[in-house]
């Protein structure tokens, strides 16, 4: 198991790596000068004399290589640079930011696991019966239904015409729960539809018979099918975890929700560049992490992974 985990985790630097300079690489290919954008931000008249005062101050004089390089130095301690906006460090800005968003995905995760887990479970039971049918029915739905749709609907329907939830803004418990129903949605159609799936194709197997056979209980036999099955949820979980905090950036746009998700769609309005950058490698290292999180605990559930099998 050791040596498993020492595998995972040294293969996770030269992705990282690999992200971070093609996401520096392709900020820094834009048709928009950094130092142009900086002014103008700031409402200051783009003369080439200030624009080549700002390109030495933001270090844009120096070759690429040796820019990337700095960059990724300076990351690694926490120094992502300075908003061209506010002109406070990033790592500022996204700390402010980042609360919010967590309590979002949060609770949207604890909606997810709970309704798919009971769904997914109640049609693998019924399989075929017309409860199994109707549920297969809203998750065919909640798939196809985009998420920016989805959460103008439940806008109007319980902020609007019902006024049970606030429309926008973030002020206290009842005004997250409409933003957080609407990203779980399709996370929940998605787990529904896996652990379902998978449940019954466990059904088939032979221990499932031999269960049967030594007169074991239907709830016990329930019980060791969902079990079994929960490596591919897990899996799916490990990269569900980022999703629901890349995810958030329509929903916060939506309910006005001040996360970080709001605050990369305006730093790509503004060319707000360090931000941009930040954000992305803050995703790929989430995306990573948790991906292999959940292959360590896959891993400790089921020998054959560790073991290569």
């Amino acid at each position: 198991m050791k040596r498993y985990i020492l595998q995972r985790v040294l293969a996770i630097f030269p992705i990282l790596i690999g992200i971070s300079f093609f996401a520096f690489f392709l900020i820094n290919s834009s048709p928009s000068d950094p130092a142009e954008v900086a002014l103008r931000v700031n409402e200051t008249v783009a003369t080439p004399e200030a624009i080549a005062t700002m390109r030495r101050e933001l270090g844009l004089d120096k070759p690429f290589l040796l820019r990337y390089g700095t960059w990724l130095l300076d990351s690694l301690q926490g120094d992502f640079g300075n908003s061209y906006i506010t002109k406070q460090p990033v790592l500022n800005e996204m700390n402010k930011a980042f609360p919010a968003t967590l309590a979002l995905a949060s609770l949207s995760l604890f909606i997810t696991m709970g309704v798919s887990m009971f769904f997914g479970i109640w049609c693998a039971v019924h399989e075929g019966s017309v409860g199994d049918k109707i549920v297969r029915g809203f998750i065919f739905v909640g798939t196809a239904m985009p998420s920016f749709w989805a959460g103008l609907l439940i806008m109007w329907l319980f902020a609007v015409k019902f006024d049970l939830f606030p429309t926008s803004g973030m002020d206290g418990f009842h005004s997250i729960i409409l933003p957080a129903v609407t990203l779980s949605l399709t996370f929940i159609s998605t787990y529904i539809r896996l652990i379902r799936n998978t449940m019954i194709q466990n059904r088939q197997e032979n221990y499932v018979l031999y269960a049967k056979v030594r007169g074991l209980k239907e709830k016990t036999i329930t019980r060791h099918i969902f079990k079994n099955s929960l490596q591919a949820s897990l899996t799916a979980l490990g990269m569900s975890i980022p999703k629901l905090i890349a995810g958030t950036v329509i929903v916060e746009n939506i309910f006005a929700w001040p996360g970080i998700g709001r605050l990369c769609v305006t730093a790509i309005f503004n060319r707000d560049f360090p931000i941009i950058e930040a954000y992305i490698v803050m995703m790929a290292v989430l995306f990573v992490v948790c991906n292999l999180i959940m292959d360590i605990v896959c891993a400790l559930l089921d020998p054959r992974i560790r073991q290569g099998e």
